[in-house]
């Protein structure tokens, strides 16, 4: 069977554009059929167009993403699809904005792969890193606007139709967790943004 090429676009928020991922895609003559795009996060696997590309690959076929994070948010989870794609399924990975982690130049060296390994263990390595950094620093922030008692906990941006929605929910007309699902919103969030809002979750029409 011939090994074919796809490619895997993916932004985390619906207000965000595709289009640069896309015309890369096209640049390097993949079908516009065996592009697979979405707007989701990168908060886990379960995305349905990730989902069907992982169906689809077969070995020796090759991935193309614009870069590393469009598999995943954290390094613990590209790591475990980029060992299943290589390794499990046998298909090849090309990383664009990185070409030293393109397989399709190294898997029958085994040098080139050990280099592949280290790279993606450093690229964890500085992330984690850089993640414990930004925590620390937000903490001392915190910290320190509470002693001066100016510190304020954030508000959260609501999405667009929130509250008409949320309306229609609290009035009857609709259920909370349909909201939620449609907005692509956990529960935790999602009455949080209410109560910033200062809507009511009793069932009667907000006005």
């Amino acid at each position: 069977m011939t090994s074919k090429t796809f490619g895997y676009c993916r932004v985390s928020s619906k207000d965000q554009n595709l289009d640069r991922q896309i015309e890369a895609m096209r640049a390097l003559n993949i079908d516009e059929r065996d592009i697979f795009s979405e707007k989701q996060s990168g908060k886990d696997t379960d995305r349905p167009q990730y989902q069907a590309l992982r169906a689809t690959l077969r070995a020796g076929d090759t991935l193309v993403i614009h870069s590393l994070d469009r598999l995943g948010r954290n390094y613990d989870d590209i790591k475990k699809e980029w060992a299943y794609i290589t390794k499990e399924v046998g298909a090849h990975i090309k990383v664009l904005d990185m070409p030293i982690l393109d397989t399709t130049n190294v898997q029958t060296d085994l040098i080139g792969r050990v280099i592949v390994d280290v790279v993606l263990d450093l690229l964890g390595f500085v992330a984690e890193t850089e993640r414990s950094k930004i925590r620390e620093r937000q903490a001392q922030g915190i910290k320190l606007a509470k002693e001066k008692g100016k510190f304020k906990k954030s508000k959260i941006q609501a999405p667009q139709g929130f509250k008409e929605k949320f309306m229609d929910a609290a009035s009857g007309k609709n259920t909370h967790t349909s909201v939620m699902k449609e907005l692509n919103l956990n529960k935790t969030t999602y009455y949080r943004i209410a109560k910033e809002l200062g809507l009511s979750t009793t069932k009667r029409i907000i006005k």
